[in-house]
Order: C-alpha cells, then structure tokens, then sequence
C-alpha cells in the first residue's frame, strides 16, 4: 500500500461519486432551534474549496494547519480540506487555553490557524508570539481585523480537487492528548491509522448505509471522528448534536431517526435519572430504531449498564476501549452481545494484538495485573520532537498503554486502573477504579472517584470523592455502613462530598482531585 495516492480524503470523494445526492451530515443546534444539513456532493466540493483556498496561500504536503473549533458542519469541512492539501491537521481541545494553544502550536510550528470566532480572544492573545503562522482564517461571523473570514473565502473558491500526491504511509494529523497529566504530548498519525479506524469500527458496529449515527462528543479528539468514521466508510448520515442533555439526544434520536449513539458515562447517568424520576419518559419519543448505545474514553460502572437495560432491553451495548496513540477507541472492545462481560473493557479488537506485561516487559500469567500493550495498524508513528517517550511507549511495534489490566479466563480484558493512579497503601495496591465501580453500585451516587492522599504511617490512603444524585441523601454514616462490604485495606479512610470532574472525554481529572483534596482538614476521616 506503500505507493498508493490513496488518503483518507478519497473516501469522501467516493461518497459524493456514488451518493451526490445523499445527506451526509445534519447540524442540530436545539439550544437556537437550529437545523442545516449537507450532501456528500456538498460536503466534497466544500471540502475541495478550502483545500484550494489553502493551496493558494502556499499550504502544502508536510506543513501544519491549526484546527481550533467547536463541532460544526464546517469543523469537517475545514479538517478534509485540510488534509487534501497533504499537510497535516492539528485539531486543538476547544477548552484550550490561549496558553495551551500557544504550546501547541509551539511544537506544531503551523503555517495557518484557522478557529472559531468565539476563540477570536484567545488567538489574539498570543499571535504575535506565533512565528511560523502566516495567515489566520476566522469561521464566523464577527471577523477580527488579523484574520480573514472563512466564508468570504468560500465563496469564491475553486471546488475542483487539487489532486496532491498523497500516500496511505504519509502524516495525516498531530493530535495533543487530552491532557489529565501535565502537558499534552503530540500524537502522529498517518492516513493508514485513519483508514484502520474506518475499519475497526465498521468491523465491530457493523454500520451500513441505512445507520444514522448521533454525534455527540467533541471531534478534535480521536474517540467521536473515528466512531463516526464508521459510518462514514459506508456513506450513512450522521447527526452532529451542538449541546448535551438528556432532552437534546432523545430529540435527536426520535427527530432524525437516530440508529447508533456514543456516549459518556455523565450523558448515559443523566438520561436515567430522568427517566427514573419521571422528567422524561421513553414513550414520548421514538426510539425503536436505536439499536446500538456505546460507551469509551473511561472505566464504566457495570451498575449503570444493567440500568441502562432495564430501560433499553433489546438495544446492543459495547464497551470501547482505545488512546489517541491507537488511533481512538477500538484496539479493544466488549464486543455487542457480550453483556455478560460488562465491567471488562473486553477483547482485542478487528485486526488488534493483545499483551499483558509485568514491569520488565515480560508476559505475565492469566490473571495477573500489568500493563496492557497493544499491537495493530492503528498504533501512532511516534510522538512529535519526543523521541525519549516514543522509546518508552513503542517497542517492537507494540504500544504499552500505561494502563494495567488483567485478563480472566474467558479472555476478557479487565482495567484496573492507570499506572500513574495506582494508590499503594501500607505495602497494599488499591486500584481506583474498582472502589469507584464499588460505590457506582449504590443508587444515591451519581458518580465517585477514588485518590490516594499522603499519609505518614501507610505512605497512602484511599480517599473518595462522592457526587451524590440531585435530590438524594448521602451521609458519612450510610458511608461507613456501605464500605463494610469492601476489604478493609480498600475502604476509603477519607469521604469528601462533591463534584467528580471530568474531562471533555470524560475521564476523571485525577491530578485536579488530588490537588484540591490533599491537605483538607474538613473531610470525615474514617
């Protein structure tokens, strides 16, 4: 495949060959009843357009462009144009601050930036401190005098294909991580990475042309583009959903015929307490085609999804599992129809290895906790300008994940948690996740999250920071009366009340519970 002028672009230009007429995609904005939509022939000369616009600005195969924006229509339209030009996309986490997007762009050195106008301060904080960037392109309305209008530019394009010589081994995308712990690092991917997300996840949700995917989370991060990138394979319409609420995904899905929705756990959590509380109720909407609700990007409470399907019996489930190093989720997953399993994160995915290694690198038996490597076409050409952590992160072709695991005797993979969480306690090693999946099992709490804190005498302590359901009661006593059931070496020897932050892809911000937490005087010690 070495040679081949093919590229993640060709799939759309196929979709508009084939399907011109075709919706491709639909942008519901509920919050100002708003509703566009979009061909596959539209959606490629739209393309096409800012690959010209780019072109002409000198933009070229190996050079960086900045994508600094909020789900759109023109957020994909901006990233295939991109691409078609061979440079290499660099989507930034729109929460990005004007200091992170500095960094950033620091280590990507891009020749344009092109953002959303809600981003005009934070650009224009730090552009004259941005060497490399010859032009910024505004998507909006309210253009900033530095910057040229990206709909002015359009419409007077040139929709033809630039045709750049482009192959399946070129650089396609930097992609930061979503940044938990310090720093984010740069992730290179390559158009073949793309093209195996295509795969893998058309392989494992079997989407086909009559599928209508609900996208939600944000796209500059790897789990929601290469979910959809399922559907996409197969020219399906996708629904691009600007704002998360129970209300807003039910509309969605029973107004546009929603068939497949990814979900974090928060989203899953706050549909069900709708529903048990009577907010909301299921025969309001249409929801009998929606056959498939899926969940990645965190550990999810095995509670939540016998929940979920005693609301949704006959709906299929599946658990994802993936890094932006892998090219999103996919490298392993639960597989649908495997509810028996829920807890596990599963097994290897299509065309994914597998390995569970101790700290020397050596496979361990089954059943036993250690890192969990991965092997596939999706595994990053390397961290950018980072040699010393490519070398720590990719040997012989496998990525170690950070992650540790192990694996039951079903060959099911089981998360226990990060390398960097891990809590040791008087010699004893508590993984976080399994005293937060304990505490997700009692009905008043809405979400936990589990930190080691200092502490003289056992080097660490387990402490649990408990969101408890609106309108619920949580006392330290009933607490107490609940750990009982845990081993006593995992038992939280501090409880504090209050909001579990997460991340836009829904991990627990861990470095941000323990900094808040550590010291605290006011937490009940038990």
């Amino acid at each position: 495949m070495e040679d081949l002028h093919v590229h993640i672009g060709e799939i759309l230009a196929r979709n508009a060959r084939m399907y011109p007429q075709d919706i491709a995609l639909v942008e519901r904005s509920p919050a100002e009843k708003k509703r566009t939509e979009i061909t596959w022939k539209e959606f490629d000369d739209r393309a096409n357009k800012f690959a010209n616009i780019l072109a002409k600005k000198g933009v070229k195969k190996g050079d960086k462009v900045v994508h600094f924006m909020q789900n759109s229509i023109d957020w994909l339209v901006a990233y295939f144009g991109i691409i078609r030009t061979g440079a290499w996309v660099v989507p930034l986490n729109f929460r990005f601050t004007a200091e992170d997007v500095k960094y950033c762009s620091d280590v990507a050195e891009p020749m344009v930036v092109v953002f959303d106008e809600e981003f005009t301060g934070r650009i224009e904080t730090i552009k004259d401190t941005l060497p490399t960037v010859k032009s910024y392109i505004c998507v909006g309305k309210n253009v900033p005098a530095f910057a040229e209008s990206f709909y002015s530019l359009m419409a007077d394009a040139d929709a033809s294909p630039i045709n750049a010589e482009i192959t399946f081994s070129d650089p396609c995308g930097l992609y930061f991580t979503s940044g938990t712990t310090g720093q984010p690092k740069p992730i290179l991917l390559t158009h073949s990475n793309m093209a195996s997300a295509c795969i893998t996840e058309n392989a494992h949700h079997r989407q086909t042309k009559d599928d209508i995917f609900i996208l939600i989370p944000p796209l500059y991060h790897t789990g929601a583009k290469m979910h959809w990138f399922g559907s996409f394979v197969v020219g399906a319409k996708s629904v691009i959903l600007k704002g998360v609420s129970p209300e807003y995904t039910l509309e969605a899905v029973s107004e546009e015929g929603g068939t497949i929705v990814w979900l974090l756990v928060p989203w899953a959590q706050d549909i069900l307490l709708k529903f048990d509380s009577g907010a909301l109720k299921q025969t309001d909407y249409k929801l009998s085609q929606w056959r498939l609700m899926h969940i990645g990007a965190q550990p999810v409470p095995p509670a939540l999804i016998k929940h979920w399907k005693s609301y949704f019996p006959n709906m299929d489930y599946d658990t994802n599992f993936g890094l932006s190093e892998s090219t999103g989720p996919g490298c392993v997953h639960l597989g649908m129809g495997n509810e028996h399993k829920i807890g596990a994160i599963g097994i290897p995915g299509f065309n994914w290895e597998t390995k569970i290694v101790d700290e020397n690198g050596k496979t361990i038996p089954q059943g036993g906790a250690g890192e969990l490597c991965v092997r596939g076409n999706g595994v990053m050409r390397e961290y950018y300008k980072n040699p010393e952590a490519t070398a720590k992160s990719l040997i012989d072709g496998w990525l170690f994940t950070g992650d540790m695991a192990r694996q039951d005797e079903d060959g099911f993979i089981w998360l226990v948690d990060r390398k960097k969480d891990i809590i040791i306690t008087g010699g004893e090693n508590v993984f976080p996740v399994e005293v937060e999946d304990f505490f997700h099992t009692n009905p008043n709490v809405k979400d936990a999250a589990a930190i080691g804190l200092p502490d003289e005498r056992l080097g660490e302590i387990v402490a649990v920071i408990i969101e408890v359901i609106p309108g619920k009661t949580l006392t330290v006593e009933d607490v107490l009366k609940f750990c009982e059931a845990l081993p006593k070496y995992k038992r939280p020897r501090k409880v504090f009340f209050g909001e579990v932050p997460r991340n836009p892809t829904g991990k627990i911000e861990k470095p941000k519970l323990r900094k808040k937490y550590s010291g605290m005087e006011e937490a009940f010690k038990i």
